[in-house]
């Protein structure tokens, strides 16, 4: 490509405050910025062609930060909490049959009634909706890709993404050059995994008192149903097949309005064995007994997957850089046991917004704003994550049976006593070093879809309306490819052809050799394989802006 020197100079916008990322964190952060000073100028860049496009998530949302956010939502006509839980189900699943887990047997931060079902998309989209009302700028469409720095090492703004670069590199006639967006301080609220949350982490050792971070795939599909499978409010968790007891993982179903049901997968990317898929084993589940029924004469509507971050409260960085602070799922605040981040997402964008607020206020800019790092834990986010700090080690090192009850002994006495008897246990090992070689393991036979209730990936895609213009750099970066036949091909049984949820990957022979091929524009943006490659070989950027999913009612 171009070298810089070459390409035209970039244009530049200045804002009191930048935020990347149009997901729960980042649009909360721009309403209380706002709330708090209407001065303040704040732009959101969100890397999907409209607010919500890119968002994926069960969800039931307990409203606790939202009703801090806006205290009077529950009076708007087009709010989207349209579906109150009504009855919490929790399910063990064997091979034929299943066991439901005595409500009073759960730990009580387990109890989902108050709670909503909701699209998570469109949940942003009403925030958005709020946003821009208070004069927040939201320009979807545009990826961050770069960030920026001054001369003494602090962040001062982002760059987007240069727009008409061909495949080979060069610009095309379509050529863009990206937009420089500087401000006093900037909120990273990319998501799971997020390329320069990584890049930020890295450059100021952010997680260097942190234990690993842990992460699960999580796939999910919206279904409409007959109405007489359809039960409003039911919120269904199950745990087990087809799962083995040492590979750690979940599944939802959720009763939304005008009998839709959304149902989904999660696989802790912890898992050992190379040969597992977790795209076929959550097809696989829905033909479980307890599970199939409610799709009988159904359709489905939309797909998509995602990366969940499951470290927990050992796991989250530090929170504060030079010029800004990570919020959100960039920092890792899912409460893994009850599949729930958005309350802490949005407690999170509070937070930072009201300490950033106050720090311009005082004449500050560019400076590391500390107090968000050192306050998070006495709020209600660390609260939420630290009584539930031991239910994903104790389920890696001890597997289903016994670490799921361990869990719920400790969440019982963190909740009711207010200690655990195991402190404050470790990860161990990364995702990307839990992989075992294919020599340890068998293939597992998975059945063919039958089109009806079990599908393949490509028709999966399909509903998850992804677009990519094929003629652009490919967006996932092969380090070394001697390094990924050699190892992840010869050792590993090519897993990336497995865990990726999208067809993306593939081991192709040509002219006699194996040929990893990339088929790009397959990319529902999950990050697992960012995750899960076992030498960290791939490296996931943001293609051109606008592009990948649009989830409808996701």
């Amino acid at each position: 490509m171009s070298t810089e020197m070459e390409l035209p100079e970039r244009e530049s916008m200045e804002f009191d405050v930048v935020i990347v990322g149009a997901g729960p964190a980042g649009l909360s952060a721009a309403i209380r910025l706002k709330q708090v000073n209407p001065d303040l100028s704040v732009v959101v860049l969100e890397k999907g062609a409209e607010v919500g496009a890119h968002i994926l998530s069960g969800a039931v949302v307990d409203p606790v930060g939202v009703d801090k956010l806006i205290p009077g939502w529950r009076e708007e006509a087009d709010h989207p909490f349209k579906t109150e839980v009504t009855d919490d189900q929790f399910l063990f699943l064997g091979p034929a049959g299943s066991v439901r887990l005595p409500n009073m047997l759960m730990p009580p931060l387990m109890n989902n009634h108050g709670n909503y079902i909701v699209s998570l998309g469109n949940v942003c989209r009403w925030l958005g909706a709020h946003a821009e009302a208070l004069g927040v700028e939201i320009y979807p469409g545009f990826a961050a890709s770069e960030v920026l720095y001054n001369d003494e090492g602090a962040v001062i703004g982002v760059a987007t993404g240069d727009m008409g670069i061909e495949k080979n590199g060069e610009p095309g006639p379509a050529y863009t050059r990206g937009m420089e967006l500087l401000g006093k301080y900037v909120l990273i609220s990319e998501g799971v995994r997020g390329s320069l949350a990584k890049q930020l982490i890295a450059k100021f050792d952010l997680s260097r008192e942190s234990d690993v971070q842990k992460f699960g795939i999580g796939l999910k599909e919206l279904w409409q149903v007959k109405p007489e499978h359809h039960k409003p409010g039911l919120v269904q968790h199950s745990f087990g097949w087809p799962l083995g007891m040492k590979t750690g993982g979940g599944s939802f179903l959720y009763h939304l309005e005008d009998n839709m049901v959304a149902v989904g997968f999660v696989v802790h990317l912890n898992y050992k064995n190379p040969y597992l898929a977790p795209f076929e084993e959550f097809q696989r589940f829905k033909t479980h007994p307890a599970i199939a029924k409610t799709f009988e004469g159904g359709k489905r509507l939309s797909y998509g997957a995602r990366a969940i971050t499951e470290g927990g409260y050992q796991s989250v960085p530090k929170l504060s850089f030079p010029g800004g602070a990570l919020i959100g799922c960039s920092a890792g605040l899912v409460n893994v046991p009850r599949i729930k981040g958005s309350h802490n997402a949005v407690l999170s964008g509070m937070l930072a917004a009201e300490k950033i607020a106050d720090a311009i206020a005082a004449g500050r800019a560019n400076d590391e704003p500390i107090e968000i790092e050192n306050e998070w834990r006495s709020t209600d986010i660390g609260k939420d994550l630290k009584r539930v700090r031991n239910v994903k080690p104790l389920w890696s090192k001890l597997g289903t049976a016994l670490g799921v009850g361990l869990g719920g002994i400790d969440m019982w006495m963190n909740q009711v006593l207010g200690f655990s008897f195991f402190g404050t246990m470790k990860h161990g090992k990364t995702d990307a070093a839990s992989l075992e070689p294919a020599a340890n393991h068998k293939p597992i036979a998975y059945p063919k879809p039958d089109g009806v209730l079990t599908f393949d990936r490509l028709s999966s895609v399909f509903l998850s309306n992804t677009n990519h213009e094929e003629d652009q750099p490919v967006h996932l970066k092969v380090k070394d490819m001697d390094l990924q036949k050699r190892s992840e091909l010869e050792v590993f049984a090519g897993p990336s052809t497995r865990y990726c949820p999208a067809g993306v990957y593939e081991w192709v022979e040509k002219d006699g050799e194996e040929t990893f091929v990339i088929n790009a524009q397959n990319c529902v943006h999950c990050k697992t394989c960012d995750i899960k490659d076992p030498n960290q070989n791939i490296n996931w950027v943001p293609p051109q802006g606008g592009e990948g999913p649009v989830y409808p009612n996701m």
